[in-house]
C-alpha cells in the first residue's frame, strides 16, 4: 500500500507536467482538473478508515472545487504583477479562507453539489485574462522530481493524519491544491505568468470530472464495495470529463 501511495500521484503529475510541455496550457490544465490526488486519497481513506469515513470526506471534497477556484483566481491576478513566491502566498491564503467557510457549513452532497456547480459557473467569469499564449519551455529535470516528490508526500501527510483530522477537514485536505500549486509555480517560473494563467483557468473545465468522482464516491460507498465504487467513479469523472471538452469546443 506504502508503494502505491508513493508511486501513483507522483506518475500522475509527471503525466500532466509532461502533457503541458507538449500540447500547452490548455491541456495540461484541463488534466489537472481531473481528481489525479483527491481521487487515490479517497481510495485509500475507503481501505484504512471504512466507508463511512470516506463518504464524509467525499461530501466535503465535493464541495472544495470552491475553494480551489479561489486559489487559481487569486493565483491569476497576482501573477500580472507579482513574484511568484508572493502570488503563491495569495493563492494559499484563498484558499485557506474558503476552507475555513466550507468548515463551517453543514455540507450534505446536495448542498456540496450546488456549491461546486455555482462555483464552476462564476468561477471563469473572475480569473484575469491571459494576454498571449506563452510557449512551454524546457523543463529540467529536478523540476518534475519535485513535483512527483509534492504529490506523493501529500497523500502520505492526509492519509496518516486523517484520523486526527476527521473527515471534514480530511476531505478538505485531500483536495489540497498541490497539482496547482505545483504546476502554476514551476509554469510561472519557466514560461511566464501568461502560462500560469492560461493554465488556470482551464483547470476550471477539468473541475466537472472532480464533481462526478467526489459525487459518486459520497453516493455509492455506502451501497457498494470500494472497488465497484472507484471503478464506478473513474468511469463518471472520464465520460463527464470528455463530454465537458466536447461542449467546451463546440461553444468556442
Amino acid at each position: 500500500m506504502l508503494a502505491l501511495k508513493l508511486l501513483l500521484v507522483p506518475a500522475l503529475l509527471a503525466v500532466i507536467s509532461m502533457a503541458g510541455r507538449r500540447w500547452g496550457a490548455g491541456v495540461a490544465g484541463w488534466l489537472a482538473g481531473f481528481p489525479s490526488l483527491t481521487g487515490p486519497v479517497l481510495f485509500f481513506l475507503a481501505i484504512e478508515r471504512g466507508p463511512d469515513f470516506t463518504v464524509q470526506a467525499a461530501v466535503v471534497s465535493l464541495s472544495t472545487v470552491f475553494s480551489a477556484v479561489a486559489f487559481g483566481v487569486a493565483y491569476s491576478w497576482a501573477c500580472t504583477r507579482l513574484h511568484w513566491f508572493w502570488c503563491l502566498a495569495c493563492a494559499l491564503s484563498a484558499w485557506t479562507a474558503a476552507a475555513l467557510l466550507l468548515s463551517r457549513l453543514p455540507l450534505t452532497a446536495a448542498m456540496s453539489l450546488a456549491i461546486s456547480l455555482l462555483t464552476l459557473f462564476v468561477g471563469p467569469r473572475v480569473y484575469s485574462r491571459a494576454q498571449a499564449q506563452w510557449g512551454g519551455s524546457a523543463m529540467p529535470a529536478y523540476e518534475l522530481v519535485l513535483r512527483m516528490v509534492a504529490g506523493a508526500a501529500m497523500v502520505l501527510a492526509v492519509t496518516a493524519t486523517a484520523e486526527a483530522l476527521g473527515p471534514a477537514w480530511t476531505g478538505l485536505f485531500a483536495a489540497f491544491p498541490v497539482m496547482s500549486t505545483v504546476l502554476a509555480v514551476f509554469s510561472h517560473r519557466a514560461n511566464g505568468p501568461g502560462f500560469a494563467v492560461a493554465l488556470l483557468r482551464a483547470m476550471v473545465g477539468g473541475f466537472y470530472s472532480f464533481i462526478a468522482f467526489s459525487l459518486t464516491v459520497s453516493l455509492l460507498l455506502a451501497h457498494a464495495s470500494v472497488a465497484v465504487t472507484f471503478v464506478a467513479a473513474v468511469a463518471a469523472a472520464v465520460v463527464v470529463q470528455w463530454a465537458a471538452k466536447a461542449i467546451m469546443m463546440r461553444l468556442a
